[in-house]
């Protein structure tokens, strides 16, 4: 039978942990602190650890790099209540077989303790393939939702390869964020960090701004000039918004990452490059392949790695945290006095939608700190921002089912027929006031084709009072 350790010095994890174990069929010895379990390793040799990085003494990150340089060959399953970059990337960065975050699932754990024993080594593009989906202070980057907790997991797997990772998400995510992480805590750190926003660039310009130019090389290119895979020579490139690329760049820009060589424009110099690319962008790549915008071998390259940011409705239990590190830090950087937010403000601000994100986020914090008149933020302060009106819940369902709800009790026996009829209602009325009245496209932004809308349409028409939207001449 393996033997499998536990470290803790909560009683009641080691407890659960170590029944949990022991069901499955595992021996089991738990201690409350590293240097106990240091003590042991003279008389008897564990087939895999459990280990908690916060503990008095020793700390577990510490136990990691002993056991390591004791017996290389014992996986050690590193655990924390306290997840963020440092403490996910520590772990892997000392050795660590796994990351686990409490509190965890315990038959995840157990299935984690049986890989380890078998020797199976945790697959770099598998954990970070597993990231469901889903700001400029390095505090975007802490959060303990499930979503965040795998942003750091996959940070901490991948940083220590070359692969290179493509980020996905909406606008105000922290795209640039985690490309950053992941250059900070890579073999690459001591390079540069170069960024590139694709989108930013006027096409014409694109091609040198990557690649360079050589003097003479086109009107105004005085002189030669180091392109951006250059400059991030034995660091990292990182390529926002790369589904904005034009196509006569995204085949240069393949051939770069496929054979590692460029020339600079107007250059005959054939020139190699050691930069670690990172791409980003908000735009689904795989559609954008299926229209022909966007090259299918370009996405393979990028894709190596995937890494999903959720959006920040998709992580409301952050929403305080992260509320409070941009107030806290905008009323320092402007020498202003520390301010609070109520609990009613902040509960205000966890049931926001967020469209913009942990950007907008921190952006009315700034505003906050500045323009709130008291030391307490209250939800007055909030009305411009996130009042009812702008702050549409993320989850419509709720609105409906109360409906429905009160349908029912008055005694209705067509509900389904009347929330039909009104669901298209606000549909058409939606998408013909953003498309300002035009059919087609209202069609296509609903992806309904034009004969279905033009039917609804009509029969919403029929019943529809004067004054509502309609087909411009």
């Amino acid at each position: 039978m393996k033997e499998l350790w536990v470290i803790d010095d909560d009683r009641s994890v080691r407890f659960v942990l170590a029944e949990a174990l022991r069901e499955a069929g595992f021996v089991v010895r738990d201690f409350d602190n590293a240097h106990a379990a240091l003590g042991v390793l003279a008389q008897a040799r564990p087939d895999a650890v459990f280990t908690d990085v916060r503990m008095p003494g020793m700390s577990g990150i510490e136990f990691l790099g002993e056991i390591n340089r004791r017996l290389p060959d014992v996986p050690v399953i590193v655990m924390s209540a306290y997840t963020d970059v440092v403490s996910t990337v520590g772990a892997f960065r000392g050795g660590a077989f796994e990351f686990l975050s409490k509190p965890f699932d315990l038959d995840l754990a157990v299935a984690t303790a049986q890989r380890a024993v078998q020797g199976e080594s945790p697959a770099v593009l598998a954990a970070a393939t597993r990231v469901p989906p889903a700001a400029a202070l390095e505090a975007a980057m802490i959060g303990n939702s499930p979503a965040m907790r795998e942003v750091f997991r996959a940070i901490g797997r991948i940083s220590q390869t070359q692969l290179n990772v493509l980020i996905t998400g909406a606008t105000g995510t922290g795209k640039e964020l985690v490309a950053r992480a992941l250059h900070r805590h890579s073999k690459r750190a001591s390079g540069p960090f170069v960024a590139l926003n694709t989108a930013a660039i006027p096409a014409e310009l694109l091609e040198s701004e990557l690649f360079g130019h050589e003097a003479g090389a086109f009107t105004g290119a005085a002189r030669r000039h180091a392109g951006r895979f250059e400059q991030a020579q034995g660091g990292t490139l990182f390529l926002d918004e790369i589904g904005d690329m034009p196509a006569s760049l995204q085949t240069r820009l393949l051939r770069v990452l496929a054979e590692g060589e460029f020339y600079r424009v107007g250059g005959r110099e054939l020139l190699r490059t050691d930069a670690r690319v990172i791409a980003a962008t908000h735009q689904d790549l795989s559609r954008k392949v299926a229209d022909g915008s966007f090259r299918s071998d370009l996405l393979h390259r990028l894709d190596v790695v995937r890494i999903h940011l959720p959006a920040l409705r998709e992580r409301q239990q952050d929403i305080a945290d992260l509320a409070l590190r941009f107030l806290t830090a905008a009323t320092a950087a402007m020498g202003l006095e520390p301010k609070r937010f109520s609990a009613r403000a902040l509960d205000q601000l966890t049931r926001f939608d967020w469209p913009g994100n942990v950007r907008q986020l921190e952006n009315l914090c700034r505003r906050l700190a500045v323009m709130a008149p008291g030391r307490e933020i209250v939800s007055a302060d909030l009305a411009l921002d996130v009042g009812p009106a702008s702050a549409p819940s993320s989850d419509w369902t709720l609105g409906l089912r109360a409906w429905a709800q009160d349908r029912l009790r008055g005694g209705s026996e067509d509900v389904y027929a009347q929330a039909k009829e009104r669901f298209d209602h606000a549909l058409l009325d939606a998408a013909l006031e953003i498309t300002g009245g035009h059919r087609q496209n209202a069609a296509a932004r609903l992806g309904l084709g034009r004969n279905t809308i033009t039917r609804k349409l009509g029969a919403s028409r029929r019943r529809r009072p004067r004054g509502a939207v309609v087909d411009p001449p």
